[in-house]
C-alpha cells in the first residue's frame, strides 16, 4: 500500500489570496479618459476588491406579502420606493459599509410590464415608475454618499428589435437587424431576447451604447440577468459568454467604473469565464420564495449549504460567489425563525458572499438590525483571506471553517435538521490538536479554552459562529491512496486516471454496491478519528463509511463542481489500536469517487 506521513493544516481554505491577482474585470475600475478629452481619471478602489454590500429592490418586488405590490406584480419598484430605501440605508447601514442601492428588473416597464425603448433599442425609464428619469435617481443616491445599481437581461430584448430597423447609437450603418441571427434565435433564462451575433462588429457597438448610457447616467453597478450556461438553460443559444465579454469590454471604455454582476445559477463548467469577465456570479437559484413572505427556509435559503462548497476556491478580490440577497432584517415578513435568520447571515458572512439585503430598510426590527450591522461578522466577510468551506461532510450537522490571515480560525457550527441537535467542531479538522481559545462572535463572549473540540446544542436550523485561536500543536497525518494495489475493490469499483488527484488516480464507478476498502490503516491508540477524505463528485452524493467491517454510517459529500476537481472533508470513524480497514460503500445508490484517506498518526 502506498502511504506517507506528513504534517498538514488540512483546511483547504489556507490558499493565499493575493490581492494583486485580481480578475481582468477589475481593470474597469480606473478607465482611460474618454477620447477627445484631457480628463485624468481619479484613482479609485478596484471594483470588487471586497464583497459588495448594499440593497436590492427585487426581493420586495417579487413577494406576495400584503401591501408590497399594490398595483400588481413587481409594482413595488418605483422611484419613490428606491429613494426611500436609499434614505434608510444612508441613515442606518452606510456607516457599516453598505453602499449599493440596486434597481432590479422592471425599471423600463410600465405597471402592466410593457417595455419602453429609445430610438436606438436601449431600455428607457418608464415615466410613471421613474418620473425623474434614471440619471436623476442615480444623482440622488450619490448625494447620500451611496452608489447606484441598475439591471438588464442578457441579449437584445425582443421589443428593442423593431423588425431590425432601429439604428445603433454612435455606430453609423449599424441596425438592430445586423446584431442578431437571421433565424431570430432566442436567449436568456426566459427566452425574452434575441441572441446577439458577436461576429458582426455592430454587436459590440450596441453593448457599448448601453454601457455608455449607464455611465452617463452615473450608475456604478450592473446586474446582467438570465445569463447562460446557467439560468436553467443550456445549449448554444444560451451560451452568453460572448455577451459577458462584450459587456466587460464596453464597461472599460465607458468612462466609469461599473461592477458587473452575473445572474443566475451560473454553470460551474464556465467558472473561469465568469472570473475572467465579471466581478461576481450568482451560484444558485433565487433565494426569494415568491410567496407571502420574502423567503422561506426550504425555498430556498437552505440550498446554499449544498451548492456553495464547489465554488469556494474561486472567490477572491475582483470576483465573488454571490449567494443572493440576505433577507434577515424584517422579522415576520422575512418568513424565518430567529435561529434561521442567524444561520442565513452566518453562512453569507463566512462564505464571503456579497452582503446585500432585499429587506424594507425602513422597517428593520432590532434583531434584524443587529444581524445586518454586527461589525465582527461584517469584518469576517470583508477582510482578506479565503472563504470558509465545510470541513465535515454535508450532513444535517456541519462544521465550516477558514484560516484567517492572523492565524485564527473562523469556525461555524450548523444544525440544518428540523429538530434540535448537538454539533461538535473537532480541532483535528482544522489541523491541530490540544487547546484553543474560543470567542462566540454573535454573542460577543469569550468562552475560554477548550481541549480538542467544542460541542454546542443548537436549535433546529440553528448555528454558532466562533473565532478560534489555536494553542495546541499541528497534527501529523498518514496518507493512504484509495487506488493502492493492496486495497480491496468490490462490485463495479475500478481505478481511474485523475490528473487532480494526489496519486494521479482515484477509485470510481462506486454505484449500486460498488465499494473500496482501504486496508492496513495503522494507529497507535484506539478511539474516534476524524479521517480526511479527498474525493471527486460532479454532484452531491452519499457514501456509507465503516471501519473494520462494522456498522456503516451514511455521509453526504457536497459536489466538487465537476468530475476533475478534488475537495476533502472529515468524517468520524472508530479505529482500534493496530491495523484497521475503512470501507466506502455506495450501497444502493451512487457514491463520490475516492482519491485518498488521511488519518492522524495518533490521538
Amino acid at each position: 500500500m502506498r502511504s506517507s506521513s506528513y504534517s498538514v493544516m488540512p483546511v483547504r481554505a489556507l490558499r493565499t489570496v493575493v490581492v494583486l491577482a485580481l480578475t481582468a474585470a477589475v481593470t474597469a475600475a480606473v478607465p482611460a479618459a474618454r477620447a477627445g478629452t484631457t480628463e485624468t481619471p481619479a484613482v479609485t478602489t478596484p471594483v470588487a476588491a471586497k464583497p459588495y454590500m448594499g440593497w436590492t429592490s427585487w426581493t420586495m418586488q417579487s413577494s406576495k406579502y400584503p401591501g408590497l405590490n399594490p398595483k400588481g406584480d413587481y409594482s413595488y419598484l418605483s422611484e419613490a420606493n428606491v429613494i426611500k430605501q436609499a434614505d434608510a440605508m444612508a441613515a442606518k447601514l452606510k456607516k457599516y459599509g453598505y453602499e449599493y442601492v440596486n434597481i432590479d428588473a422592471g425599471w423600463w416597464m410600465d405597471w402592466s410590464w410593457t417595455p419602453r425603448f429609445d430610438e436606438y433599442g436601449r431600455q428607457q425609464a418608464d415615466p410613471k415608475r421613474f418620473p425623474s428619469g434614471m440619471k436623476a435617481v442615480a444623482d440622488r443616491i450619490h448625494a447620500k454618499g451611496l452608489k447606484a445599481g441598475i439591471y438588464l437581461p442578457v441579449g437584445l430584448e425582443k421589443g428593442a428589435y423593431n423588425d431590425g430597423g432601429n439604428p445603433i447609437w454612435n455606430a453609423e450603418g449599424c441596425t438592430t437587424g445586423d446584431i442578431v441571427y437571421d433565424d431570430l434565435r432566442t436567449t436568456n433564462g426566459w427566452d425574452s431576447a434575441y441572441k446577439i451575433d458577436f461576429s458582426d462588429p455592430c454587436a459590440q457597438k450596441y453593448i457599448d451604447s448601453q454601457a455608455r448610457m449607464f455611465a452617463d447616467w452615473g450608475y456604478d453597478f450592473l446586474k446582467l440577468d438570465g445569463v447562460g450556461p446557467g439560468s436553467f438553460k443550456s445549449g448554444d443559444n444560451y451560451d452568453n459568454v460572448a455577451d459577458v465579454a462584450a459587456w466587460q469590454k464596453a464597461i472599460r471604455s465607458a468612462g466609469r467604473p461599473i461592477h458587473l454582476e452575473l445572474s443566475w445559477s451560473l454553470a460551474y463548467s464556465h467558472v473561469e469565464d465568469w472570473k475572467k469577465y465579471s466581478n461576481g456570479w450568482r451560484i444558485d437559484t433565487d433565494v426569494e420564495c415568491y410567496c407571502n413572505t420574502l423567503v422561506t427556509w426550504e425555498n430556498s435559503v437552505d440550498d446554499r449549504w449544498d451548492d456553495a462548497p464547489a465554488w469556494t476556491a474561486h472567490a477572491g478580490p475582483g470576483g465573488w460567489n454571490d449567494l443572493d440577497s440576505l433577507n434577515v432584517g424584517n422579522g415576520e415578513m422575512d418568513g424565518l425563525t430567529k435561529a434561521e435568520r442567524q444561520s442565513y447571515a452566518t453562512l453569507w458572512a463566512i462564505a464571503k458572499s456579497p452582503l446585500y439585503t432585499g429587506d424594507d430598510l425602513t422597517r428593520l426590527d432590532s434583531y434584524g438590525l443587529r444581524l445586518l450591522t454586527d461589525r465582527e461578522v461584517i469584518a469576517i466577510n470583508q477582510r482578506g483571506g479565503p472563504p470558509a468551506e465545510p470541513v465535515t461532510a454535508s450532513d444535517p450537522q456541519q462544521v465550516w471553517a477558514a484560516k484567517n490571515p492572523d492565524g485564527t480560525y473562523t469556525v461555524a457550527l450548523f444544525n440544518l435538521a428540523d429538530a434540535p441537535a448537538s454539533v461538535t467542531a473537532d480541532w483535528s479538522t482544522l489541523g491541530f490538536g490540544g487547546r484553543a481559545s474560543v470567542r462566540d462572535v454573535w454573542n460577543k463572549e469569550n468562552l475560554g479554552t477548550y481541549t480538542d473540540k467544542i460541542t454546542q446544542a443548537l436549535p433546529a436550523h440553528g448555528s454558532r459562529l466562533f473565532t478560534v485561536t489555536a494553542r495546541g500543536t499541528d497534527l501529523a497525518w498518514t496518507a493512504h491512496e484509495a487506488e493502492a494495489g493492496t486495497n480491496t475493490l468490490s462490485g463495479n469499483a475500478s481505478v481511474a486516471d485523475c490528473a487532480a488527484c494526489s496519486g494521479g488516480r482515484k477509485i470510481g464507478n462506486l454505484y449500486t454496491g460498488g465499494k473500496v476498502t482501504v486496508n492496513d490503516i495503522v494507529v497507535a491508540r484506539a478511539g474516534t478519528y476524524q479521517i480526511k477524505v479527498a474525493y471527486v463528485s460532479g454532484d452531491s452524493r452519499t457514501v456509507l463509511v465503516s471501519a473494520n467491517a462494522g456498522g456503516a454510517t451514511s455521509h453526504k459529500f457536497a459536489s466538487t463542481g465537476d468530475w476533475s476537481t478534488v475537495n476533502s472533508v472529515h468524517v468520524p470513524v472508530k479505529l482500534k489500536a493496530g491495523a484497521n480497514t475503512i470501507t466506502f460503500d455506495s450501497g444502493t445508490g451512487y457514491a463520490p469517487d475516492i482519491d485518498r484517506v488521511d488519518v492522524q498518526t495518533s490521538l
